[in-house]
């Protein structure tokens, strides 16, 4: 099970785009509101309902936490108490965690990088703090995954799928997605 965590002003784009590919390969996907409300409203006004509430999920068998970026979504991400102790518990644990445009600031602000590479919207780059920056669109570094931006969502997607089923699940999801023309 993978969480894709939700927060007021998150990208839409990341964070659907991740859901259904994971879905499409039939990794189940949660979307997990941080709000307290089950409607969470994206950057760009679209409302999304959450799957559920951040106090009813129980991370005990999640596989992987997502933190799409978007702003304030990213914001809203990095204060949250109850989302910064499960970050840092996956650190401990190694657990895989993955994040993109504005969202891996919040592994930097919570010291998780632990001098690995990491990639994050571009002019952004100081608030990778204990990470060493790289101009890619996603970089794989270890169980860590981040992502640039809105453009790069179905690569970051794509490599979480590489991630957790392996090379030929991905092979086989962007021949059909026809991203292999």
């Amino acid at each position: 099970m993978v969480f894709v965590h939700l927060a007021t002003g998150f990208e839409e784009i990341e964070a659907l785009t991740v859901v259904d590919l994971l879905r499409r390969v039939e990794i189940e996907a949660v979307t997990v509101s941080i709000t307290g409300e089950r409607v969470v409203e994206g950057a760009h006004g679209i409302p999304v309902v959450a799957d559920m509430l951040f106090e009813e999920v129980s991370y005990e068998n999640c596989q992987m936490m997502v933190l799409p970026g978007g702003m304030p979504g990213a914001l809203h991400l990095a204060d949250h108490e109850g989302l910064k102790a499960q970050i840092l518990a996956f650190y401990q644990m190694e657990k895989p965690m993955a994040a993109i445009c504005a969202a891996p600031m919040v592994f930097g602000k919570h010291h998780v990088l632990g001098g690995r590479q990491a990639t994050i919207y571009p002019g952004m780059e100081s608030h990778l703090e204990d990470g060493i920056a790289v101009d890619m669109p996603v970089v794989r570094d270890g169980n860590l995954i981040t992502s640039q931006g809105p453009s790069t969502a179905m690569l970051f997607a794509l490599e979480i799928v590489t991630f957790l089923r392996g090379e030929e699940t991905a092979v086989d999801l962007k021949r059909d997605l026809l991203l292999e023309r």
